[in-house]
């Protein structure tokens, strides 16, 4: 019998949309939420959202990763229970241990799963041993002469492109393709520094590229039962720098291979013991083969577009998890039902390699209506700091066909205004109208083989008039318009 837990109130230890996520996660099982910030970060959104709120430190960024001070806030609120998020902390399992250590209940893997599952290599040793097929790799690579010599080998046994990666890697950090010999070389050493410095572990490896994939995942959910369950596949091929710009549920694959992919899923979390929520990732060829990639040891981004195909709370699962409940419905009760679309509407420019666009949002106007949901933490006057994550908001439509939801995006693109700041709604707004897209013709390739939607031209003077109007409204605190 797994141990219960009850707790009354927890801490979040994070901060943005995803914060508030939880906050509200929590708040309808009836438990307290405390959110840590930032003197930097006082003014956020999920602050203002929480039962009560802890400052860690100055700031910016690195009282966020203060573990210590996290359990600290913990200890001085009362909170019985930590949620980690994701980022920041959510996949370092030196967190958990000092949770079980403090004693504050960790939302999440046990540390040792998180540990195993956040090595690229032994997870990809339990796909195998799994019986799951995997992309070939190398081992770990040796530093200096002798890892290069190993990686010019791989490389000519395979052929050109390869993909140098992090073993410790996530985000899309510490990734490279090289194309030959001497790009080779030196992405050696670019990953290994890139890769220290985001995860405090040099470690690399080299993995044969795959041409134009589709990236598939997988939700889970496992208990201290023996119940593991999927909640269908998520199509996240619509990526910029390895990073998700546009993540869909489900993944648009024939019904026999998503079978098949989903069992994979199920497979691996069994084999690493898997406990509370969990994302296996696979990378899927046009012919229907497809390959092991990871698993993310945590809550992802792009959970909501499964939650609003499936009516499944994930985060309340997670508590429950942790408290010692069972999951609370079992496979055959899982059911999709249409189509989920996200974005990301990030505070970048598009047209400038998505560099970060820091400002004072002056004009925030959302754009609401049936099956839409936004999970955003900026409001109107509220600062984007160019120390934290660019994303404003992120928008999850739902449509009972393909072509339903795609136009229902397009509508709530259309009505959505932020000014102030560079976003990525233009281009988003010219994805929606792409026949690729709107046949669901995409693959990794799309958005460096799409350039073209990059031309576009905002729409400025409605854009500008919008704006004038509302800013009217708030002086006036009527619309000086109507009759």
């Amino acid at each position: 019998m797994a141990e219960k837990r009850t707790f009354a109130k927890i801490l979040v230890a994070n901060r943005g949309e995803i914060a508030v996520r939880i906050m509200r996660a929590a708040q309808e099982l009836g438990l307290k939420a405390v959110a840590v910030y930032e003197e930097t970060d006082k003014e956020a959104f999920h602050v203002m959202q929480a039962d009560e709120a802890i400052c860690l430190g100055p700031g910016p960024r690195l009282d966020y990763l203060n573990i210590q001070r996290i359990i600290d806030a913990a200890r001085k609120t009362g909170a019985q229970a930590i949620h980690p998020g994701y980022g920041f902390l959510a996949e370092n399992p030196d967190f958990p241990e000092a949770c079980i250590n403090a004693g504050p209940v960790f939302v999440g893997p046990p540390p040792e799963v998180i540990r195993n599952l956040g090595s690229k290599v032994i997870a990809r040793k339990m796909a195998q041993e799994s019986g799951i097929p995997v992309i070939p790799a190398t081992p770990n690579l040796p530093r200096g002469a002798a890892g290069e010599r190993e990686a010019l080998d791989f490389a000519a046994s395979y052929g050109y492109p390869v993909m140098i990666k992090a073993v410790s890697g996530g985000g899309g950090r510490g990734i490279r393709q090289v194309d030959n010999d001497r790009g080779l070389i030196g992405g050696l050493k670019a990953s290994r520094s890139e890769a220290m410095i985001s995860f405090g572990n040099d470690e690399i490896y080299l993995e044969k590229c795959i041409s134009r994939p589709r990236h598939v995942e997988v939700q889970i959910l496992a208990d201290a039962y023996g119940n593991v369950v999927h909640l269908g596949t998520r199509n996240c091929s619509i990526q910029r720098r390895h990073q998700k710009l546009i993540e869909i549920a489900p993944a648009g694959l024939e019904p026999g291979l998503t079978a098949r992919i989903c069992d994979a899923a199920v497979k691996v979390a069994r084999a690493a013991r898997y406990l509370n929520a969990g994302t296996v990732e696979f990378l899927v060829e046009p012919d229907g083969r497809f390959y092991f990639l990871e698993v993310n040891t945590r809550i992802q981004v792009e959970h909501t577009v499964t939650e609003m195909v499936t009516g499944i709370d994930i985060v309340r699962e997670q508590f429950l998890i942790a408290q010692g409940e069972p999951i609370s419905f079992s496979q055959d009760q899982v059911v999709e039902r249409g189509y989920a679309i996200e974005l990301r509407i990030n505070a970048e420019d598009p047209k400038n390699n998505f560099l970060a666009s820091p400002g004072v949002v002056q004009v925030y106007a959302a754009s609401m209506g049936p099956g839409v949901r936004l999970d955003g933490t900026v409001y109107q006057g509220y600062e984007i700091s160019r120390h934290y994550d660019s994303l404003i908001v992120k928008i999850t439509v739902l449509g009972f066909t393909w072509e339903e939801a795609v136009n229902r995006l397009a509508r709530t693109l259309k009505g959505f205004l932020i000014v102030g700041v560079k976003t990525t709604i233009p281009y988003f707004q010219q994805i929606v109208k792409d026949p690729d897209f709107r046949a669901m013709n995409f693959d990794t390739s799309y958005i460096d083989s799409h350039p073209h939607l990059l031309d576009y031209t905002e729409e400025k003077r409605e854009v500008d008039k919008m704006a004038r109007l509302i800013a009217e409204i708030n002086a006036y605190g009527k619309n000086p318009y109507a009759q």
